[in-house]
């Protein structure tokens, strides 16, 4: 069994018409700056109509970068100016949530549907931004390449979305699928991973991987998360952050140069850097065997928790087979297997200031019906282990009434 995407989160809020207020005053803040900086960009323009030059000749902090098509790479602030988020949902302190699809928020009504569990427990909404087809949820300007190569769609309207969420006291993650991707490794085939004849190389799916250790990847997914962070989203959750592992044994990665987990843990640190002065939290999505297990996939948690706010380990009891920890049948035993996988990552993240978030089953297994008894099972065992809360995934996104409910 492979990677799923998370799906369900708890948060306590700052709620009320205080935290309102406190937005509106934020925005009203946020706008007089930008009023102030385009009289100060007027200004420059006419000095420059005039003759004047810059200091030294250079180009000027915070103007735009080129690619090789001549579009903006980036597109940054004025001289002087801070990058200042929209205010902000805090972090809860226990995540209960639940994973919206792109195609899902597409169809009309969807989100307020969604949004309405919050009268059930469900404090956090976590949106696809891009998935793994490859697919991009909306357009931006922080993400050109993505327009280019037909990656970025209008499936729904970020920042109203984000808004009525916020409206709501709901906690949003922006769910960016990193290394899958069809669509950028069919369009730029040297960022791809390769076969042993030098062809793109597919998974069993027959979807296409970027590079792990290809720096471009990394540009190219960071300025999606900072579109994200741009639309308003509280944090960017990191999937598919590995090497593939699901198809044919005869890949290569063009380009390697060091073992897989540091090229992993590299582009985290990198994306923290670039995510965290738009003040958004960075988390990521990893094995639930990898605090334990060498997977081969560039997966080491401990490396990877050092530039994280939060990490999610898949606990899903159906993805462990029979013998893990002893256990006969880990399916069976809903909390004991996901205490025990909660145990091992307490264990090898002791000393790191990250908050250990797994996702959970809310969904039939293999051999194993699962209702709200299970489902309970698993969340007991987060809230003895005092993690910070859980994912619940559902492939078809229906969540089992009464999971949710803060006790």
């Amino acid at each position: 069994m492979f990677h799923k995407p998370p799906q369900e989160f708890h948060t306590r809020i700052d709620p009320g018409e205080g935290f309102r207020e406190r937005r509106r005053r934020h925005r009203r803040r946020i706008r007089n700056r930008r009023i102030g900086a385009a009289i100060l960009l007027v200004g420059l323009a006419a000095g420059l109509t005039f003759g004047f030059r810059g200091i030294g000749g250079a180009a000027a902090p915070g103007s735009s970068t080129q690619d090789a098509a001549g579009g903006p790479d980036r597109v940054l602030t004025p001289p002087d100016t801070p990058v200042e988020p929209e205010a902000h949902v805090r972090t809860p302190d226990e995540m209960r949530g639940v994973h919206m699809t792109m195609d899902t928020a597409s169809v009309p009504g969807k989100l307020d549907q969604y949004l309405k569990l919050s009268s059930q427990g469900m404090n956090t909404l976590q949106l696809d931004v891009k998935d793994e087809t490859g697919k991009i949820a909306f357009v931006s300007r922080r993400a050109p390449l993505a327009t280019r190569v037909g990656a970025a769609r209008t499936f729904y309207d970020a920042e109203r979305a984000i808004r009525r969420a916020h409206d709501r006291g709901v906690y949003t993650i922006a769910r960016v699928v990193a290394f899958q991707d069809p669509v950028l490794a069919t369009s730029r085939p040297d960022q791809a991973v390769k076969t042993s004849s030098g062809a793109v190389w597919k998974n069993f799916k027959g979807l296409a991987w970027l590079n792990p250790y290809d720096r471009r990847n990394w540009d190219y997914n960071v300025d999606v998360a900072e579109a994200a962070a741009d639309a308003g989203f509280d944090e960017v959750m990191f999937d598919y952050v590995r090497f593939p592992t699901d198809g044919p044994a005869d890949r290569v990665y063009a380009g390697a140069a060091g073992p897989k987990a540091r090229a992993i843990a590299s582009f985290l640190q990198y994306a923290r850097n670039r995510l965290a002065p738009l003040g958004v939290k960075v988390s990521a999505a990893v094995f639930g065997l990898a605090a334990t297990t060498e997977l081969g996939i560039g997966q080491k948690p401990r490396m990877m928790a050092r530039h994280l706010d939060t990490i999610h380990p898949m606990a899903y009891p159906s993805l462990y087979g029979p013998g893990w920890w002893g256990l006969s049948d880990p399916e069976a035993v809903p909390g004991e297997t996901v205490a025990r996988t909660l145990l091992d990552y307490q264990r090898v993240l002791r000393g790191l200031r990250v908050r250990i978030v797994p996702w959970i089953q809310d969904y039939d297994g293999d051999r194993r019906a699962y209702g709200l008894d299970q489902v309970l099972d698993q969340v007991d065992a987060v809230r003895r282990l005092r993690a910070g809360g859980f994912l619940l995934w559902n492939a078809r996104g229906e969540y089992t009434t009464g999971a949710l409910i803060e006790r």
